[in-house]
Order: C-alpha cells, then sequence, then structure tokens
C-alpha cells in the first residue's frame, strides 16, 4: 500500500509541476497568448499527458525492466516522446515545440521527484 500512496503523491507533485512549467514556457518562453491556446487547454494538456504516461512508468514498466536504471532511461525517453505527441495533437504545436516543452516539463518534474524522494522514502 505504500506504493500507491507514493503513486498518488507522485502523480499530484508531477501534475502541479509539469503543468506550471507548461504554463511557464508556453506563455513566457514561446510568448503565445491566450487567444492561440487557453489556459483549460493547457491545463488539459498538462492534466492528460501526466494521467497517460505515470501509471505505464510505475505499474507497466517496472514488470519488464527490472534495472532501475535503465527503468528510469527507457521510461522517461518514452514519456518525452508520448506526452510531446499529446503536446503535438492537443495544443495544435509543431513537433519540435512539443518535445521541448516535454522535455522541459519532464526535467524539471524528474529533478524535483529526486530532491523529493529521500523525504518520502
Amino acid at each position: 500500500m505504500i506504493y500507491e500512496y507514493n503513486f498518488l503523491l507522485a502523480l499530484l507533485v508531477t501534475l502541479i509541476v509539469e503543468t506550471t512549467i507548461l504554463f511557464a514556457t508556453v506563455r513566457y518562453c514561446f510568448k503565445t497568448d491566450r487567444s492561440s491556446i487557453p489556459d483549460y487547454l493547457l491545463i488539459f494538456a498538462g492534466t492528460f499527458s501526466s494521467f497517460s504516461t505515470l501509471p505505464y512508468l510505475w505499474f507497466v514498466l517496472p514488470m519488464f525492466i527490472r534495472s532501475y536504471s535503465h527503468l528510469i532511461a527507457i521510461g522517461e525517453v518514452s514519456v518525452v516522446l508520448v506526452e510531446a505527441v499529446i503536446y503535438c495533437f492537443v495544443l495544435k504545436v509543431s513537433m519540435n515545440k512539443a518535445l521541448f516543452l516535454s522535455f522541459i516539463c519532464n526535467l524539471v518534474s524528474f529533478l524535483i521527484g529526486l530532491a523529493l524522494r529521500p523525504i518520502f522514502l
């Protein structure tokens, strides 16, 4: 039950971090206004992408990949690619922008997760 609790906590942190980074990157880095990409679409994209990928990273991939370092490498690359496709279709941005968005969101989320990991273990 502790694993599931940690997953829910990770999901909450991931949703908050990645959606915040998505907002900041789209609004301030890409300078995209609300008429092009509305706030509700950014919230949907951030939420949908996290809900679509994090359960696989926590529950499905570990059944096939036993090494933690391999799991992180394969899992994170897979997550960045899947979330980029989601961003591309939902936000109607180019694949290059979607890959950048996904990479930045996941990098920040991963680093915050690493920083918080000792606290929750």
